[in-house]
């Protein structure tokens, strides 16, 4: 999958860095402070949604009092910590990250996420040095699964999307990818394992960890 490829692209909750865990207690949290039980359809609802895009959709559907800003601010004071000290790269993640970086590759990262959160888990597992460009969906006119964000990452890499590799765990992310003319590696994770077979046909590649890829298993049959 890596063949004729100029730059690889991550997601980073639940692709590159494994903590979609975090996320479901923070929403379970988060709402019940206020009273609120938590939907089940809240994850499928929100997937792919910026961070901004995520407040709103919050702030409407649950009628909160609080501003976008203070809702930000809230899931930035809940999450912060959990993102230095508890949120590990997912399995073989490093061996790739090495690999782009000794073989030229350039590479990037286009998230959902909000960019205080991004620096932080970055910083704690020491992984800056691997990326020319790291974007988040607040800086795009759309969030997943319009293809805004990995356009950006990729003009700002100066690489051609059609020369671009994607790494995502769920469908909207896969749809943004493609949309921009991307290959797409979809990657498994636990929270979004309901949905394997929807991301199996959206996406070019299926990989349960980033080790098959060099063990030639990451084809998506």
């Amino acid at each position: 999958m890596l063949n004729n490829k100029k730059a690889v692209i991550f997601d980073l909750d639940g692709t590159l860095v494994d903590s979609m865990w975090m996320w479901k207690t923070i929403d379970e949290e988060f709402l019940g402070d206020r009273g609120i039980l938590c939907p089940d359809d809240l994850p499928k609802d929100i997937e792919g949604m910026s961070f901004s895009e995520t407040a709103l959709y919050f702030k409407e559907r649950f009628d909160l009092k609080e501003s976008l800003d203070e809702i930000k601010e809230i899931w930035v004071g809940m999450s912060i910590e959990k993102y230095k000290f508890e949120v590990p790269l997912k399995p073989g993640a490093d061996v790739l990250l090495k690999y782009i970086a000794e073989n030229g590759l350039k590479a990037g990262i286009a998230t959902s996420n909000g960019r205080q959160m991004v620096d932080a888990v970055i910083d704690s597992l020491h992984i800056g040095q691997y990326f020319q460009v790291v974007a988040t969906s607040c800086e795009v006119p759309a969030g997943k699964p319009a293809p805004d964000i990995y356009l950006k990452v990729a003009k700002e890499l100066c690489v051609e999307p059609a020369n671009c590799l994607v790494f995502e765990d769920v469908p909207a992310g896969i749809l943004a990818g493609k949309r921009a003319g991307m290959t797409v590696c979809a990657v498994d994770d636990e929270f979004s394992r309901d949905m394997e077979e929807e991301k199996r046909h959206l996406a070019d590649y299926f990989i349960n960890d980033y080790h098959q890829i060099f063990n030639g298993n990451g084809a998506n049959e």
